[in-house]
């Protein structure tokens, strides 16, 4: 009775659910931390005389490797960084001495506003485009729209962002003096790097929402809806839409992950003070402990953006993934 009662959360499908992705998540995480922790010792050469320079003395290279703890045997480096973690310290910066988690705690807003603000425009900008473009197109009407819209979205899939922000501020800060070159101060600093972020994904997502939703329209329930004579609007938003949205979560969701990415390089177009230009000028200075607490943070929000897409996938059709084996 005993062990049919503690066995019983589990039997759910919701219980095996969580269950399933919590391992998976934990097992992700320890591979990322294991990577991360690895990083600084598959570099050929000596980090610490790396960050030093080749000027610096031998016993001030000793004395740094020492005080990073360096010169423990690797198994115990390992356990100092994982106790580290579970403490929230990532360590010291090689060049300025400051903890690393101070410098990530200073710059990681920057750049979550970035990617939050490009992932919503992103979103608000293709779901009523790639539902509008299926309505206007379905059945194969009107052609010109349709091949001039796939060859717009295709052309703007196809550039990188940071080559979207370059031109972008070559148009709008300095010929036409509307957003300023760089920096971030003000709400008009955003607009030029959302936009440059935005842009590529808004283009895939409307894509994929208006093929989901032409899909959809062919359904044999959307024709019940008709048959009913239902309003238009009621059948577009109510029927097709959510029922078009499934692949456009899940890509969303890799959409998200590569728009942290995609702050690398776009932060440094517009000297961004973000993790983006934290980890180019880290790499530049062989900081390689800021190196690794930058390459955690972006992992484990690619991580959480998968399991918030796995979570919202399982509400809207609980078949698709709840009920694996």
């Amino acid at each position: 009775m005993t062990a049919d009662v503690a066995t019983a959360p589990f039997t759910h499908p919701w219980a095996r659910f969580a269950a399933r992705r919590f391992g998976r998540l934990l097992v992700s995480v320890w591979v990322l931390v294991t990577a991360a922790f690895g990083m600084i010792h598959l570099i050929p050469g000596d980090p610490v005389r790396a960050a030093l320079g080749p000027t610096a003395t031998q016993e001030l290279v000793d004395a740094r490797r020492a005080a990073l703890g360096l010169d423990q045997p690797l198994w115990e480096q390992y356990l100092d960084y994982l106790r580290g973690l579970f403490t929230g310290d990532l360590g010291v910066s090689m060049t300025s001495g400051l903890p690393v988690s101070d410098i990530l705690g200073d710059r990681l807003p920057a750049t979550v506003e970035l990617a939050v603000l490009a992932f919503a425009l992103a979103v608000l900008v293709s779901v009523p485009l790639g539902l509008a473009f299926a309505v206007l197109t379905r059945g194969g009407r009107r052609r010109p729209l349709e091949l001039g819209f796939t060859s717009t979205s295709v052309v703007l899939a196809a550039i990188p962002e940071f080559l979207l922000a370059v031109g972008l501020v070559w148009v709008f800060s300095v010929n036409l003096g509307w957003a300023p070159v760089a920096g971030r101060d003000g709400a008009s600093s955003y607009v030029l790097p959302v936009v440059a972020l935005a842009l590529a994904p808004a283009a895939i997502l409307a894509r994929i929402i208006r093929v989901e939703t032409l899909t959809v329209l062919r359904a044999d329930y959307v024709r019940t809806a008709r048959a009913k004579r239902l309003p238009a609007r009621t059948v577009y938003l109510r029927h097709a839409l959510p029922n078009s949205l499934t692949a456009a979560i899940t890509l969303g969701g890799l959409l998200l992950g590569s728009l942290v990415a995609g702050t690398v390089l776009v932060e440094n177009v517009f000297a961004w003070p973000g993790l983006g230009s934290t980890i180019v000028s880290s790499i530049l200075a062989k900081d390689y402990a800021v190196v690794q607490g930058v390459v955690l943070v972006y992992g484990i929000g690619v991580l959480v953006v998968n399991l918030v897409v796995d979570v919202a996938l399982a509400l809207l059709d609980p078949r698709s993934t709840i009920r694996e084996d």
